[in-house]
């Protein structure tokens, strides 16, 4: 860092004297980047902010009256940023000028004098050698650590190593994120601070769904964060976050780019074998669905120690291109719950077995990147038959725009499975009691514009003649119907539910009518 005014005006050998502001005043321990010395009446074109600027007052007159021009030239340096203004005595001016010190107070730029017997190029000097001495300090710092971060490498926990090793050198916080978002906690690491882990959380989230390398330099709650994406691009392997306690130099920066450079190499190494897993796990699922489940469950048992205990869940989502943070987000979850979740690519359809205690995860991962659709609880054995339950939910959950649909869903809840059942008109009744309660409610007409829209076999313009209103207000309503009710009127299928729903009701009705 850059010697202060407060390191200059402790130099014996300068002998420099404190005018303004007091001793003790926080702006004489900023930075002076440079020093150098003009009598130009404007200087500011040649210096840059954070320097100190030196000058014997040539510009300026020895007598006469002069207060408007003081006031104007340390105006121009305060507007540029100058740090501070040495001024020499005993050399055209016998002292200080009193309005000089006075416009300095004003505007509230340090000032010191400089005795005559102490040069300029001395004050330059050590300016100088100040900042390569920390120059060098920098060098030999950053050379230290590169070789405490090679080090760590070399340890059986390496990539645990190497980030506690930045953590230790760059006195700050530093904090591994998986390809889901997932905050990987490390042994000897700090933890994120708790009121800003949230927000770092979903920030990295966010850029892992981009898919591509990026580094950021974030403010939350007023801390500097620094997050860096690992892996290529599409195919990110996780985020490095490093949270600042002051702003990267450029040798912190060199260091900071040595870990990722290591973690990513890291990371990459173990993608050959993730790769080569998931095509085992592809076969190990055809064994199941062929009925060879004793195979299958030895296979299994020695890469993934078993597979999941009946009765067991079937969701299906369909990805031609599977998002590459969504299939380790998968592995992550399989090996966290050893056993417990098993997943499967079948052309474009992923596939994942758990049983109904971890199936929220499941879900709720799946849905951060499409629609997927639930079987009924199956056993191994009937693995063939869930997944074909599995699918229809999915095409479901498509059709719909729903993130979920459980198959139980189609086949308890849905008319067309009832057709057979006695139960089936006070089903009707409830399947349209929202938009019954609605028509009651809102003083609308939508059941029986439905009910007419059915009688003339779904023709707009047949229908709209028919109850003497424009094509479109019929499609308004009927579309705000299929709101009411959860369904899309514009697929066959909701429109049979519907259908049958509307025909069971009326029945109903009429049975009441003629008793």
């Amino acid at each position: 860092m850059p010697p202060s005014l407060n390191v200059l005006l402790r130099s014996r050998a300068l002998k420099l004297r404190l005018v303004v502001p007091d001793a003790g005043s926080a702006q004489l321990d900023e930075p002076v980047g440079w020093v150098h010395s003009s009598d130009l009446e404007d200087p500011t074109p040649f210096l840059d902010a954070g320097q100190l600027l030196l000058t014997d007052g040539t510009q300026f007159p020895v007598e006469g009256e002069f207060r408007k021009g003081y006031e104007e030239y340390v105006e121009r340096l305060v507007g540029h940023g100058i740090a501070g203004l040495g001024f020499a005595t005993q050399v055209i001016h016998g002292t200080l000028p009193p309005a000089l010190e006075e416009a300095c107070r004003n505007h509230g730029l340090p000032l010191l004098e400089v005795p005559d017997r102490t040069p300029f190029i001395a004050i330059i000097r050590m300016v100088a050698d100040y900042l390569a001495k920390e120059e060098h300090a920098r060098a030999e710092w950053s050379l230290q650590a590169q070789r405490a971060i090679s080090r760590a490498a070399l340890r059986p926990d390496g990539l645990t190593s190497i980030l506690g090793e930045l953590e230790r050198q760059l006195h700050s916080w530093v904090a591994l994120y998986d390809a889901a978002g997932n905050y990987v906690r490390m042994p000897r690491n700090r933890p994120v601070p708790s009121d800003i882990a949230g927000e770092v959380t979903a920030k990295v989230r966010h850029a892992l769904d981009l898919g591509t390398r990026s580094a950021s330099h974030l403010e939350i709650a007023g801390q500097s964060v620094t997050l860096q994406t690992l892996g290529r691009k599409g195919s990110l392997r996780g985020a490095l976050v490093l949270g600042a306690i002051e702003p990267l130099d450029p040798a912190r920066t060199d260091i900071v780019n040595s870990v990722i450079g290591l973690a990513s190499l890291a990371l990459e190494q173990a993608r050959t074998l993730d790769t080569a897993r998931r095509h085992l796990r592809a076969g190990v699922f055809e064994q199941l669905l062929a009925g060879s489940t004793d195979v299958a469950v030895r296979t299994a048992r020695q890469v993934w120690g078993q597979l999941p205990r009946e009765p067991l869940l079937v969701t299906a989502s369909r990805h031609e291109n599977p998002a590459p943070n969504l299939l380790e987000a998968l592995e992550l979850l399989a090996d966290d719950h050893r056993g417990a979740v098993f997943y499967a690519l079948r052309g474009d359809l992923l596939v994942v077995l758990a049983g109904r205690q971890h199936q929220d995860k499941v879900v709720e991962l799946l849905q951060r990147h499409g629609a997927c659709g639930i079987s009924s609880e199956t056993a191994m054995e009937a693995l063939p038959g869930a997944l074909e339950e599995a699918s229809r939910a999915l095409r479901r959950a498509t059709e719909l725009g729903r993130g979920a649909v459980e198959f139980s869903e189609l086949s308890d809840g849905g008319m067309l499975g009832l057709l057979r059942e006695e139960k089936a008109g006070p089903v009707a009744r409830g399947l349209l009691q929202p938009l019954i309660a609605h028509d009651a409610a809102e003083q609308t007409e939508l059941l029986a514009t439905v009910r007419e829209w059915f009688a003339n076999d779904c023709v707009w313009d047949k229908t709209a003649r028919r109850l003497g209103v424009h094509r479109h207000t019929l499609r308004n309503r009927v579309d705000a119907a299929g709101r009411i009710l959860g369904l899309n009127l514009d697929g066959m299928r909701d429109r049979l539910e519907l259908f049958a729903a509307v025909q069971f009701l009326e029945e109903r009705q009429a049975g009441t009518g003629n008793k």
